[in-house]
């Protein structure tokens, strides 16, 4: 039983640390060995180790050499041996390292990170967002999963990226969304609205299952959908269609003289959203007082939530209530 799990041990060991441990036990004893044929040369062990090490690697710096003609056939077998072990060695560490970059871009090596961004579903929309990220929070690390690309660069993209369905959790494991800081889930415009909403949904249930407090979003074409993305877990719902209809609705409104679109853009570039329990000394006043003790602090008011119901520039008259939520917009 022994044996055998030695022999197990053994194969499963990297053959860098195989030739690694080759060299450390070889060394030595080309060293002990030259120490004992040219003791006045080499009067340490040490110092035979260091010549062993500098002529297997065909360095050569000449201060040990061997003047004896014992001497110098073991030289000449070292070089023809160990050369050739530490030149093999030194070719199976780049062989390794250029095979974990292809392994890298291809998605087929595991995230070990803490406090990431997870992105499932790869396009435009998600590659913009990486550049949003990079630029505001450059430090913030991302991880995309995508079943569809065959390789994504580091250099086109600085993301570790996973190829696989996000639905299984040996591809989130990968991700290592356990400790994921956030998640967003992207609709596939290739897939009908329905098949959309359901491999989101079915992502959102295997995050869920795996994760209980990060934040999941997800993104849903349907409005039928909605409630059931809710129900599998998800704490903020991007209703895409609905969002792109109102603001073609304000684009086709020939009174207006404004370009929505643009003013929206730039706006969410610029600026965030927070929302802010109504603190006490506002209840029972007016919205309008609510600018001058908010605007202090850098914050602009543009409406209330109350409950589920949004008020967005609410008039004169509204007055504050306990529990009511205060949105604001204010500086990245």
């Amino acid at each position: 039983m022994n044996e055998r799990f030695l022999k197990l041990l053994y194969h499963r060991i990297p053959i860098i640390l195989k030739l690694l441990l080759l060299i450390l036990i070889t060394m030595p004893i080309f060293g002990y060995l030259i120490a004992l044929i040219e003791p006045e040369r080499f009067p340490t062990i040490l110092d035979g180790i260091w010549w062993a090490l500098i002529t297997g690697s065909t360095v050569g710096y000449g201060d040990h050499v061997p003047v004896t003609i014992l001497g110098r056939l073991l030289t000449a077998f070292l070089i023809l041996s160990g050369g050739g072990l530490i030149a093999f060695y030194i070719a199976s560490l780049s062989t390794t390292a250029i095979k974990r970059e292809k392994k890298l871009q291809e998605g087929k090596i595991a995230f070990h990170g803490k406090n990431h961004y997870i992105f499932i579903g790869y396009n435009e929309r998600t590659r913009q967002l990486v550049d949003l990220i990079m630029n505001h929070y450059s430090n913030k690390k991302i991880v995309i999963i995508d079943r569809t690309l065959n390789n994504l660069s580091y250099t086109k993209l600085p993301v570790h990226y996973i190829r696989g369905n996000a639905t299984e959790d040996a591809i989130l494991h990968m991700a290592n969304v356990k400790e994921a800081a956030c998640v967003f889930i992207a609709a596939d415009s290739q897939k009908s609205d329905y098949e959309s909403d359901t491999h989101v949904i079915l992502t959102t249930i295997a995050i869920r299952g795996n994760n209980q407090k990060a934040p999941i979003i997800s993104e849903i074409l349907s409005k039928k959908q909605i409630d059931n993305a809710a129900r599998a877990g998800a704490t903020t719902i991007l209703r895409s269609n609905d969002f792109l209809s109102s603001l073609f609705f304000h684009e086709l409104d020939p009174k207006m003289q404004a370009t929505p679109f643009e003013d929206i853009h730039h706006l969410l570039i610029q600026q965030k959203f927070c929302h802010h329990l109504v603190p006490n000394e506002l209840i029972g006043k007016t919205f309008t007082e609510s600018f001058s003790l908010l605007s202090e602090k850098g914050y602009l008011p543009i409406g209330v939530l109350r409950e589920k119901d949004y008020m967005i520039h609410p008039n004169r008259s509204f007055t504050f209530k306990e529990k009511d939520t205060i949105i604001t917009i204010t500086n990245r």
